[in-house]
């Protein structure tokens, strides 16, 4: 065998060597794993506000009416279930008046401070042993002197 033929011969088994012993290129590295959405934060308590006013004659233990009432006898007791929800201290104004031939006279203003924690009733209440008059009565609910809602009502 010629020199060259030989040389030849080498490379060959040289490079057929290399490739029997070739290690095969890593895998490449895992994509990265998205991460988890960050949590939608809680929204921020907006503090106490009021649902429903509902008048009634008389009020359970729990200080909801017993019966929805829009008309009273002059001598029932009135009472204003407030409902209110959510949480924090807030103050809370009941404002009655009776209305006749156009004139508002004020009957009484009542206000209580309230530490919520979630959903709560509060009541007011008006009397009057010797009789309401008759005609048209109004009572106002306030939170923290901002209106919140108003309830008509009559006496016959």
């Amino acid at each position: 065998m010629s020199k060259t033929a030989l040389l030849s011969a080498l490379l060959i088994t040289a490079v057929a060597l290399a490739a029997c012993g070739k290690k095969e290129a890593p895998p490449p590295p895992p994509a990265p794993v998205a991460a988890a959405p960050a949590p939608v934060p809680a929204l921020a308590p907006v503090g106490v506000v009021v649902g429903d006013i509902l008048l009634g004659k008389a009020i359970g233990p729990d200080k909801h009416v017993v019966e929805v009432f829009e008309t009273f006898a002059p001598r029932d007791t009135i009472h204003a279930a407030v409902n209110s929800m959510g949480i924090g201290n807030a103050t809370l104004k009941a404002k009655w008046t009776y209305t006749k031939d156009g004139k508002t006279v004020p009957i009484k203003n009542d206000a209580m401070t309230i530490v919520s924690t979630g959903p709560a009733t509060n009541e007011f209440h008006i009397s009057k042993p010797d009789g309401w008059p008759t005609g048209d009565y109004m009572v106002e609910i306030f939170i923290d002197d901002k209106p919140a809602g108003t309830r008509h009502f009559t006496v016959k």
